[in-house]
């Protein structure tokens, strides 16, 4: 999911670039590592509390990183390597609750990182630890130095809540050690096999198979006396394919596949049927015909659906959004007010480890603040009731909810987890596409479109920019009024505005899709899942895409399309 500098909150799953690399276990022993932390934590304290300014907070995180990936492409592995790194960061709030370091635009200031030892040696990570604390502190006195100046002369902020919100310290240590991935040479077989049958298919011009198997094992103490120690393991297999119409237009699939280890994902019977199915619609994309700008009935698939509402609701409730004076702030004064359809309601429940036998991305037991994860009742019955808050408060809501999530390096900050729609006005998936043509002849529209897979999305939410959202699909489809087949056509993406667009859906079906993904805005990269009904809308509206300037190979793909190649020697009497 892309990232605008002017901080819009981008999620385009599935790209290549997005694949997390970190977060892996090693063989540390948690007491060492956090009473190490802990003993550091206290000094620092001691010594910090005679300066002026103070901190009020600190808090140290580790994590360690061991893991494996490999890149396989066009039936060889182009890379394969395993890492082994621990990353620690200090983070620290310099002034008082209610005015500190990381105000407003100066939130950055909050943390510095560092590459700790990966043996258990007391004495050198609390080297480094006591390098990093004086690092931060430099870096927090400064910014509050700053921050102080600036809310002296400039205009009074709308939204005067604390800058840091007070949280119960708590303890929890989990010990579970998992086995290291012993894997890597039968997955770089595997993967090598995966993409080497993209071969048979010379309108695929390019691919990739990306395997990751990652075991995390976090740390987390603080000044407060929260002690955390949180093990996780994860295993990721991304197959992406691109072709390009002769007018330039770049078209891809992507299907992305997770579980708790190796062994749980498809057989090489279920791959090589999607390596096909991936390959099949890249060759009708390319022949079918472009699509024009258009607005009118359309309907969304649950999977489509469920990523519409993590970019155009999502992003909006995210608790920092509300704040940030540079932000739109869509949602801000509509709590307890109509924001969707009365039939609609919103959750977000990172507590949900699965829905209906799909193992869920944006599952945690804790945020990376130290919050216990909570399910949030974000919209009820269309009403807006809640905001995904870390320990950041904005107005009329001074505590975290557990959503405070972040990558390590940069600053927690509300961010979504698993996001669940639901609906009371539901027809059987069946009868929806009648709906749909209904919709279509009352509106008087040839037709309409049929949206079935999106590969993610971005929505602006700043100020300076529009209020808008861009989602991208993949597989949209021309449902004409008069009973003719369904057309596929290519090179459009779906826009619009938030209030409008949410506000235009008349009904759902009653099957709950999953979709997960990788998630990038400010705190970094997360994992996230949403799900949702299919969902039939009265309008959307879609923009051509953007075609490239490049056009398909002019030689054909190895062993295609060329001519045999003729035996020596003499043939029939003929030399």
């Amino acid at each position: 999911m892309r990232r605008f500098r002017s901080r819009a909150a981008v999620c385009i799953s599935l790209l290549l670039s997005l694949i997390p690399l970190g977060a892996f276990s090693s063989s540390a022993t948690p007491d060492v590592v956090l009473a190490t932390m802990q003993r550091e934590l206290k000094r620092a304290g001691t010594s910090l509390a005679k300066t002026d300014p103070a901190p009020y907070f600190m808090s140290y995180a580790v994590s360690d990183i061991d893991g494996t990936i490999i890149v396989a492409s066009n039936g060889g592995v182009i890379f394969s390597t395993s890492v082994l790194r621990r990353q620690g960061d200090v983070m620290m709030h310099v002034g008082s609750l209610a005015l500190d370091n990381t105000h407003n635009q100066s939130r950055a200031s909050g943390i510095v990182s560092g590459t700790l030892p990966l043996v258990n040696d007391t004495d050198a990570t609390a080297r480094v630890l006591w390098q990093l604390t004086d690092r931060e502190y430099e870096q927090a006195s400064a910014a509050f130095a700053k921050v102080k100046t600036s809310t002296a002369v400039q205009a009074d902020e709308e939204d005067k809540s604390p800058d840091f919100s007070t949280e119960a310290p708590l303890t929890h240590t989990d010990a579970t050690q998992f086995p290291p991935f012993t894997g890597q040479k039968a997955w770089e077989e595997r993967t090598r096999k995966i993409s080497s049958i993209f071969l048979k298919y010379p309108e695929v011009y390019t691919s990739v198979v990306v395997f990751t198997a990652t075991a995390d094992r976090s740390y987390l103490a603080t000044s407060e006396g929260t002690a955390l120690v949180r093990p996780s393991a994860m295993v990721r297999l991304v197959i992406q394919a691109e072709t390009r119409a002769d007018d330039g237009t770049e078209l891809m699939r992507v299907e992305s596949f997770q579980a708790a280890t190796a062994d749980q994902l498809p057989g090489d019977a279920e791959l090589e049927a999607k390596v096909a199915k991936m390959s099949a619609d890249l060759k009708d994309l390319r022949a079918a015909p472009s699509a024009e700008p258009y607005a009118g009935p359309a309907m969304l698939s649950g999977r489509a659906a469920a990523v519409f509402f993590h970019e155009v609701l999502g992003h909006r409730l995210e608790g920092h959004r509300q704040r940030d004076e540079n932000e739109g702030q869509t949602f801000t004064k509509k709590v307890n007010q109509l924001v969707l359809p009365a039939f609609l309601s919103v959750t977000d429940d990172p507590t949900m480890k699965e829905l209906n036998g799909v193992k869920l991305a944006g599952y945690y037991d804790y945020d990376d603040e130290g919050v216990p994860a909570q399910r949030v009742v974000a919209v009820e019955n269309g009403v807006l009731k809640n905001f995904l808050m870390s320990r950041m408060p904005i107005k009329g809501f001074s505590h975290s909810n557990g959503h405070g999530r972040r990558q390590p390096g940069l600053m927690a900050t509300g961010r979504q987890g698993n996001l669940i729609v639901t609906s009371t006005n539901m027809v059987k998936d069946s009868e929806l596409r009648q709906k749909f043509i209904e919709e279509i002849k009352k509106q008087g529209k040839p037709y309409g479109l049929y949206f079935d897979d999106i590969q993610g999305g971005f929505t602006l939410t700043q100020r300076a920019t529009p209020q808008a959202f861009q989602v991208l699909p993949v597989m949209v489809y021309r449902v004409y009024a008069d009973g003719r087949p369904d057309e596929l056509v290519r090179g459009v993406d779906i826009v619009g505005t938030p209030l409008l667009s949410l506000n235009n859906i008349m009904v759902t079906g009653d099957m709950l899709q999953v979709f997960n993904g990788v998630c990038g805005a400010e705190s970094g990269q997360v994992p996230v899942a949403a799900a949702a009904p299919a969902m039939l809308f009265s309008t959307i509206e879609v923009q051509k895409r953007r075609r490239g300037t490049e056009r398909p190979p002019i030689l054909p793909p190895p062993g295609v399309g060329t001519p045999a190649p003729q035996a020596s020697g003499a043939q029939g009497g003929k030399s």
